[in-house]
């Protein structure tokens, strides 16, 4: 196949429902308008028939750590879980490693052992599920050992809703805090998702002046990308743009059709929805 590439995606079958893996409420759902026909969740094999539908060759599905376990209201999707359907499925999907900077050195070999025994792709964290910054200590020795694995490490920047009322975050992760760590690891690809928004512009700013920023437009259904990201997606900034739904906050085929919509060059869009995953996710199997 030569379809798209979702970087951003969440497993979000009946039974990821019924464990809580998903963090998400009801007036979550409502709020960002989610098919009263998905809520309870989709199977693996229907979730195929959407992206086959959409065009999505590929998604890459994150085993969340979100939160400190010892916290109410923190949650994990186990990397055994995504290793598996990653297993059934290997030409359909990759696996992220989800970050926990507070499990410390065990925290740093479940990562190792993702990478090298799950065969997962690249690290994932939620700077706003721990109160911590992108540029906090706790999470450099994680920056250092995704260095070592060559592996790339996407963040949620920008602030974030109320996804569940059990739980409120903070919104502690401004794009411009990457700055300090793209200095200090220029190996090290950066991704920050979820646009940025509100702080798009800063987003733009860091990719801008780091090698090693990234940005991903997930999370905000593409009909409503700040017309600045747009722009910088097709010109300027076309090497530096990477596509994904955070499904199921974004249905892969509305996201497909919206980003068709928003009149890219024939080259900037090959780019965002399939080509710069794979330039920046060396792993991911050609």
């Amino acid at each position: 196949m030569s379809g798209y590439i979702d970087i951003v995606c969440n497993i979000f079958t009946p039974e990821a429902v019924q464990k809580g893996w998903t963090g998400l409420d009801e007036t979550f759902k409502e709020q960002v308008r989610m098919d009263p026909a998905l809520r309870p969740g989709i199977a693996i094999e229907d979730y195929l028939r959407k992206m086959d539908a959409a065009g999505i060759e590929r998604s890459l599905l994150i085993a969340v750590r979100a939160g400190d376990l010892r916290v109410r209201g923190s949650f994990e999707v186990p990397y055994e879980a995504i290793a598996e359907i990653c297993d059934r499925h290997p030409d359909r999907f990759s696996g992220l490693a989800g970050v926990d900077p507070t499990r410390g050195m065990q925290g740093l070999r479940d990562l190792e052992k993702g990478v090298r025994d799950y065969g997962f792709v690249g690290a994932h964290w939620y700077p706003h599920w721990f109160s911590m910054p992108p540029n906090a200590p706790q999470i450099y020795p994680y920056y250092a050992k995704c260095c070592e694995l060559d592996v790339p490490i996407m963040m949620q920047v920008g602030h974030n809703l109320v996804y569940s009322r059990e739980r409120r975050l903070p919104s502690v992760a401004q794009p411009i805090l990457l700055d300090q760590v793209a200095i200090d690891f220029p190996e090290l690809v950066l991704i920050g998702i979820h646009v940025g928004v509100p702080w798009t512009e800063e987003m733009i700013s860091m990719c801008w002046k780091h090698d090693n920023v990234y940005t991903a437009g997930d999370a905000y259904a593409p009909k409503h990308w700040p017309k600045s990201y747009v722009h910088y997606a097709n010109s300027y900034g076309s090497h530096k743009v990477l596509f994904g739904t955070d499904f199921p906050v974004i249905d892969p085929e509305r996201a497909v059709r919206e980003v068709g919509e928003l009149g890219f060059r024939p080259e900037a869009h090959a780019k965002l929805m399939r080509d710069n995953a794979l330039r920046i996710f060396t792993k991911i199997p050609r």
